[in-house]
């Protein structure tokens, strides 16, 4: 059943885009966590590609690591003093980046979350996005699935972002959780859920040294885990080799989300059993797509009838489908794969 479901003296990493030779008149700011991870990569290429085609002058900003959150204060601080139109940005800390935020708004700003959506969502004019936890509990549902009859006894190990929540990870997690059938309590927060086939929760800061750390961490309070979330591929890439270290790569089923190269090519070779693709590049389009339209006459994006958000899509990627969940190939997921 095959379906496509609709990066100063304060720090600043900086990177002027290809539009941004002088004597345009509208400028746009474009933030995001990191500027190595190939998420945020497409999503540049995306923004200055589309910035090029509407004639805007793009900045680009990322903080040193995820979780940077002081350097994407400076730079929305910078796009004010630069005089931006619109501010593109994926917040590391989705609360306390409100009062900056804020600040830009009544600076006559139109402020675009991408990808993460601030806490609360309605503090930028609007969020351009995955439905994340959708993303999650699509992997939920096919691992469940795919488990068959021993769902009901599965040993799950939830490899995280990071302690902060609410966030994107948590939306992700909760979704999995969801889709495997599990009683989550507050869907905001994670780790507080009863259901004993949770072995537990740790944090994975999105990248492949955390995956491992925390996948060895969850081993060692039950060795024989055999469910895998992740919050992103490069964490399950870390979580298979600690798997393989001790010779349980082929017999431990490990989801994921993002749906960059990388990651669709792992489920070619079983790393991953499947992943949700989402699409960072329709994200920053759109949303320089927006500052243009807010430039020229004040108009503000509306968000996907029935969400708080412009839903950018996702799929779930396998080459072994599942009865009752959609999905896509690998074949079909390398077309639209980034990084």
């Amino acid at each position: 059943m095959k379906r496509l479901i609709a990066g100063t003296a304060l720090g600043l990493i900086a990177m002027t885009g290809a539009a941004s030779a002088a004597g345009h008149s509208v400028s746009a700011c474009l933030i995001t966590k990191t500027d190595t991870n190939p998420f945020f990569v497409k999503m540049r290429e995306g923004a200055a590609a589309k910035a090029e085609e509407l004639g805007i002058e793009l900045n680009s900003y990322a903080g040193k690591v995820d979780g940077d959150h002081e350097t994407q204060v400076a730079a929305i601080e910078t796009c004010i003093a630069n005089g931006a139109k619109g501010i593109l940005l994926t917040a590391s800390d989705t609360s306390s980046i409100v009062p900056a935020v804020r600040q830009a708004r009544d600076a006559g700003i139109l402020v675009i979350a991408l990808d993460t959506p601030l806490d609360p969502i309605d503090a930028a004019d609007m969020t351009f996005a995955t439905d994340n936890f959708l993303a999650g509990e699509l992997i939920g549902k096919w691992a469940a699935a795919s488990l068959g009859d021993d769902a009901a006894n599965a040993k799950i190990a939830m490899l995280d972002l990071a302690v902060s929540q609410p966030t994107v990870g948590v939306l992700r997690d909760q979704g999995f959780l969801q889709g495997f059938g599990i009683d989550i309590g507050d869907p905001s927060r994670w780790g507080d859920e009863t259901d004993p086939r949770i072995v537990g929760h740790d944090v994975t800061a999105g990248n492949e040294e955390g995956g491992r750390t925390a996948m060895e961490n969850l081993l060692a309070q039950d060795p024989e885990i055999n469910v895998v979330y992740t919050i992103n591929e490069p964490a399950a890439a870390g979580a298979y080799e600690a798997l393989k270290s001790i010779g349980r790569e082929n017999d431990v089923l490990v989801v994921s989300v993002d749906g960059g190269c990388p990651g669709i090519q792992n489920i070619a070779d079983g790393v991953i059993g499947a992943t949700s693709q989402q699409y960072p590049l329709l994200m920053a389009s759109k949303g320089i797509e927006a500052i243009a339209a807010w430039a020229e006459d004040g108009t503000k994006p509306s968000a996907t009838e029935g969400k708080e958000f412009f839903d950018t899509g996702v799929a779930l990627v396998t080459d072994k489908p599942v009865d009752g969940v959609d999905s896509i190939s690998v074949a079909e997921g390398t077309d639209l794969c980034w990084g």
